[in-house]
């Protein structure tokens, strides 16, 4: 085809031939990886038939490669470098159909979505997720309906939970109000049930994203008590009018994802990129950063542009804000949100006591 029709004219220019034929092989390797991954994730077939259409595309992208490259080991034929690019323009046809969807049986603790109504400065939240968690699956579902003025609204904290390694974390921000309450959001996938997360399968449209509204002692106690996950709190620094720009920001959020279904993705569209589009409303001049992508480190660029509690440095702030072993000796009577925020800095007296 086409795309392989130049070859022979590189001869006239030995020069460029092995770079452009390195370039090429590279290419096809590329391809075929990505097509096998995608393959793997969204061919609707059993396991056993996934397996056996990855191995096919795999030979024949191998003999693609081994005819292009002149390697006669490889058993390669003259048709299979076309036959391998009409596939792969079969593969890209297929995978633009791959839509996300509402229509599917959902996991419990995603199976809602958030839905606001905004009037002044009174907002009224539908499905706030308020489960008590005992383990991952022994819980009591209960989803609420949440009022709150936003002229009450005193403050934000960051959370960050690890659960695979430093680098990698789940970004939460929780919303403060003058008569104690708390609220969490978080942009999440959307697990279908049974369905367990796949950073690689978040690459490959596996999951939807879905923005959850929680309280405290549902969302960050799962993940200390229920997950075993290590969880800091952060307070940010936000003037009332930026607090309420991201609260509602997390809203528009919610209400764009209600109105059309949109793919999680691992790298680009995730629980700490949320948080970044949202910080850009306050101050466009962010930089992107490495710390956006390894979102274990979220919090030092946060510190780096002074968005955490001033006065510390970051090691201390991370340390009084490791709260997993008070969230786990908080007990059921307890006051969770004051519990886990013993020896934070940045909190007012009311706010621990």
């Amino acid at each position: 085809m086409a795309a392989f029709s130049f070859l022979p004219t590189l001869s006239s220019l030995p020069w460029l031939r092995w770079p452009a034929m390195i370039l090429l092989a590279l290419a096809v390797v590329a391809l075929a990886a990505w097509g096998a991954l995608a393959l793997w994730f969204q061919l609707p077939a059993p396991v056993w038939m996934r397996g056996v259409v990855i191995a096919a595309w795999s030979l024949l992208a191998l003999a693609a490669l081994g005819t292009m490259l002149k390697l006669p080991a490889t058993g390669a034929v003259s048709w299979s470098p076309p036959a391998f690019a009409l596939c792969v323009i079969t593969l890209l046809a297929w995978w633009s159909a791959v839509l996300p969807s509402h229509q599917r049986v959902w996991a419990d603790d995603v199976q809602r979505m958030l839905e606001s109504k905004v009037q002044g400065n009174q907002v009224t939240l539908n499905n706030v997720r308020n489960f008590s968690w005992r383990s991952e699956s022994d819980y009591d579902v209960r989803w609420e309906t949440r009022q709150y003025d936003l002229d009450h609204l005193v403050s934000a904290d960051l959370l960050l939970s690890y659960w695979m390694g430093p680098a990698i974390a789940h970004t939460l921000v929780s919303f403060g109000f003058d008569d104690g309450r708390r609220l969490v959001f978080s942009l999440e996938i959307r697990k279908e049930k049974g369905e367990r997360f796949s950073a690689l399968g978040g690459f490959f449209r596996q999951f939807e994203q879905v923005i959850v509204a929680a309280d405290e002692s549902d969302i960050i106690r799962t993940r200390t008590n229920a997950r075993g996950e290590d969880v800091y709190l952060y307070r940010l620094q936000l003037k009332p009018d930026q607090l309420r720009k991201v609260f509602l920001g997390y809203l528009g959020k919610a209400a764009q994802l209600h109105a059309e279904p949109s793919f999680y993705n691992t790298l680009t569209s995730n629980c700490t990129t949320i948080v970044f589009e949202l910080a850009r409303l306050l101050s466009p001049a962010l930089p992107t950063d490495y710390r956006l992508l390894l979102s274990g480190y979220f919090a030092d660029y946060a510190y780096d542009h002074g968005g955490l509690t001033p006065g510390y440095s970051f090691a201390a702030l991370k340390t009084a804000g490791h709260i997993t072993a008070r969230a786990r000796a908080a007990g059921p009577d307890d006051d969770y949100a004051k519990a886990i925020r013993k020896g934070v800095p940045g909190m007012t007296p009311g706010e621990t006591d």
